[in-house]
């Protein structure tokens, strides 16, 4: 095996002409610096007529006017290859193209079939094959006139299933499998309602509403009017219903305005009642669609 080969340190030939510059401008710079604002003098030790500023524009001009002028042509040899080169290359671009062919043809045909796969299946909600259309299923729930209040479990609401400040989810009747506590085939999710109970008794959330909330019960749909977020949330101090996802703030006294966050319209209500077996009801649906705005909304 050849031995390594180990670099030799080159010799340096060393000027003392330039070390000696070299000193004399260090200490220049070192010793008549203005130790307060790190100035150089222009002129020491005399005010000579030479200066920093002489010798600056004496080392320009003689870079300019007295050094070599360009332009420089550097000689380069000559790039054409040879005639077998060239008749080379040329063979294997006209074997290459023969495959070019063919990959087209092939690409082309795989568009052709995948612009008809896509046809076809821009054809399928023509055919309803996505399931029934939703016709106003958007804008009605289940809840009606007389329509009881359960909660999860299905049990039945009553007057005092709540204190003041209470909160719970509740859902109407017929819609709520008491054995499972599951929502059946009759429930929908637009049917979730935030249900509240403030002290004082009875109040008005807004005009015309006098009668909605019996004993201080107040119900309002649990999906935010921005994006349909469950609003599951109650700052009982500030008596705020607040929806985890974007922090949209409805204040419960005044209609579920919204007073923070995205949510640009208020929480509809839900009119309440008690029926004569003591149990909390509806007094009639929602009066607008619930949960945010869509194309075909008309409330």
């Amino acid at each position: 095996m050849a031995a390594p080969i180990v670099a030799q340190p080159q010799s340096v030939l060393f000027d003392p002409f330039l070390g000696e510059l070299e000193e004399r401008t260090f200490r220049y710079f070192w010793e008549t610096a203005n130790p307060k604002n790190g100035l150089i003098p222009d002129r020491y030790p005399t005010p000579s007529f030479a200066s920093i500023a002489a010798v600056g524009f004496g080392l320009t001009a003689w870079g300019k006017y007295l050094m070599p002028q360009g332009p420089f042509v550097e000689e380069r040899h000559t790039l054409r290859g040879t005639q077998e080169e060239r008749d080379a290359m040329s063979a294997a671009l006209v074997e290459r193209t023969a495959v070019v062919v063919k990959r087209r043809k092939m690409l082309g045909g795989l568009f052709a079939a995948g612009a008809a796969i896509f046809g076809i299946v821009a054809l399928f909600p023509l055919i309803r094959s996505l399931g029934p259309l939703p016709a106003n299923s958007l804008e009605v729930t289940d809840w009606r006139r007389g329509t009881v209040l359960v909660d999860s479990t299905g049990r039945r609401v009553r007057r005092d299933t709540l204190v003041p400040g209470g909160l719970i989810t509740v859902y109407p009747e017929h819609t709520v499998d008491p054995r499972t506590g599951f929502i059946t085939e009759d429930g929908q999710a637009v049917d979730q309602t935030v249900l509240l109970r403030l002290p004082g008794g009875p109040f008005t959330t807004m005009p015309g509403r006098e009668t909605w909330t019996p004993e201080g019960y107040v119900a309002y749909s649990k999906l935010c009017t921005h994006l349909g977020c469950p609003v599951g949330l109650y700052e009982q101090e500030l008596e705020l219903l607040v929806c985890p996802c974007h922090q949209s703030m409805f204040k419960v006294r005044d209609g579920a305005v919204p007073t923070f966050g995205p949510a640009p319209r208020p929480l509809p209500q839900l009119p309440l009642m008690f029926n004569d077996d003591g149990d909390l009801a509806a007094q009639g649906p929602y009066d607008q669609a619930v949960g945010p705005g869509f194309w075909e909304r008309t409330t």
